[in-house]
C-alpha cells in the first residue's frame, strides 16, 4: 500500500501524473528509450505484449508485438527488431515480430520464467528469472555475451529484478525483489570482468523493483506496493520520493529528447496487499531537473548460441572476476 502519513521521505519532487488511459497494464514493465526512433517501449508481462510509445503534445501508444508466453523484457536490437526475454528462453525477433533466433535459458523441468534484463554499456544482455512455485535462493541473472555465449552472474536469488549502471559503467546495480535487496558490484564494461557484489540497501518499507541510474549516478528505484518512485545516492540513502497514484509502481527510464523525463510503468492486476486506485496499470509520467542515462541497443545479432535454436546454452561458464 502507500507509504503511511509521517514516514515519507524529507524531499518529495513533484508527483506523477497518468500519461495515457491505454495501455492499462496487467503488469506493466520494463520501459527503454528509442532515442534514434524517439519512442519508447514497456511490456506488459500478464499479457505477453509489447508496446511502442510517443511521447509529445499528442501521446500515444501502439501495440507491436504479442507473444505466447509472459513477456518479462524486451529491448531494441542493434541490427533490427528486438530481443525479448519471453517465458523461458530468449527471442531475437525481426521488425515484424518473426523469429530470428532463440535460445533457452531456464533449465529444463524448472518452473521459473524470464523476468527484467537490460543491456549493459558495451551492448550485452543482462536478464535474471524468478521462480513461478514459490521456490527461494535459486534463481540467476544471466549475461548474453556478445559472440553470444551465455555468462551466470548470479544463481542464489529469488526474484531477479532490476538493473543499472553508474555513469562510468564501473558499478552493476541489481535488485533481489523479493528480500527486498539491492546490491552493487564492480564492472569492467570493456571486458565484462565482475567483483564480488555486496548489499547497498535492504528496504523496510515495499518492495524494490524496477530501477534506471541518473547522470549524477543516483538510482531510481520503484517500490512495489508503496506507490513510489524513491532516488538513492550511490550510497543507498534515500534523498528524494517520487509519488505514483498506482500502488504497484514496476520500473522506471528516462525518455525524451533531453533525457529528463521518468516514465514509469505500473501495475493494474488485483493484489490483496494493497488497495489498487482508478489509474492503476497506466504509465506515468514526471520531469525531472536531473538528465538520465540513455537506454542501450542489444548487439549482439550476430551468430552463436543464440542461434541453436530452442536447445539450452550447456554448462555455466564462471564469470571472470575484476582484478
Amino acid at each position: 500500500m502507500h507509504a503511511p502519513p509521517g514516514r515519507r521521505h524529507p524531499h518529495v519532487v513533484p508527483t506523477a501524473l497518468p500519461l495515457l488511459d491505454q495501455p492499462r497494464c496487467a503488469l506493466g514493465e520494463g520501459p527503454v528509450w528509442d532515442a534514434g526512433r524517439g519512442v519508447a517501449h514497456v511490456v506488459d508481462i500478464e499479457r505477453g505484449t509489447l508496446w511502442e510509445v510517443a511521447l509529445g503534445e499528442r501521446p500515444s501508444a501502439v501495440e507491436v508485438l504479442r507473444t505466447d508466453a509472459p513477456l518479462g523484457a524486451a529491448v531494441p536490437a542493434e541490427g533490427g527488431g528486438f530481443l525479448l526475454a519471453a517465458g523461458d528462453r530468449l527471442r531475437h525477433v525481426d521488425a515484424r515480430g518473426a523469429t530470428v533466433d532463440e535460445v533457452v535459458l531456464v533449465p529444463p523441468g524448472v518452473d521459473s520464467r524470464l523476468n527484467d534484463g537490460k543491456v549493459d554499456p558495451a551492448g550485452r544482455f543482462l536478464v535474471g528469472s524468478m521462480a513461478n512455485d514459490g521456490r527461494r535462493g535459486q534463481e540467476r541473472l544471466w549475461r548474453i555475451e556478445l559472440d553470444g555465449t551465455v555468462t551466470v552472474l548470479d544463481d542464489d536469488l529469488t526474484l531477479s529484478n532490476g538493473l543499472g549502471w553508474s555513469p562510468d559503467g564501473r558499478t552493476l546495480y541489481s535488485v533481489d525483489t523479493e528480500p527486498a535487496t539491492i546490491w552493487a558490484r564492480p564492472y569492467d564494461v570493456a571486458t565484462g570482468a565482475t567483483g564480488p557484489r555486496r548489499r547497498l540497501l535492504s528496504i523496510d518499507e515495499g518492495n524494490p523493483d524496477g530501477m534506471c541510474v541518473d547522470a549524477t549516478g543516483h538510482l531510481w528505484v520503484a517500490i512495489w506496493g508503496y506507490g513510489q518512485v524513491r532516488r538513492l545516492a550511490p550510497d543507498g540513502t534515500v534523498v528524494e520520493v517520487v509519488d505514483v497514484d498506482a500502488p504497484i509502481t514496476t520500473s522506471c527510464a528516462f525518455v525524451g529528447p533531453e533525457m529528463r523525463t521518468l516514465l514509469i510503468t505500473t501495475a493494474g492486476q488485483p493484489d490483496d496487499s494493497v488497495e489498487q486506485t482508478a489509474t492503476a496499470g497506466c504509465l506515468f509520467t514526471v520531469d525531472l531537473d536531473v538528465p538520465g542515462l540513455p537506454s542501450r541497443a542489444w548487439r549482439g545479432a550476430g551468430p552463436g548460441p543464440l542461434g541453436r535454436r530452442g536447445s539450452p546454452p550447456g554448462p555455466d561458464p564462471a564469470g571472470t572476476p575484476v582484478p
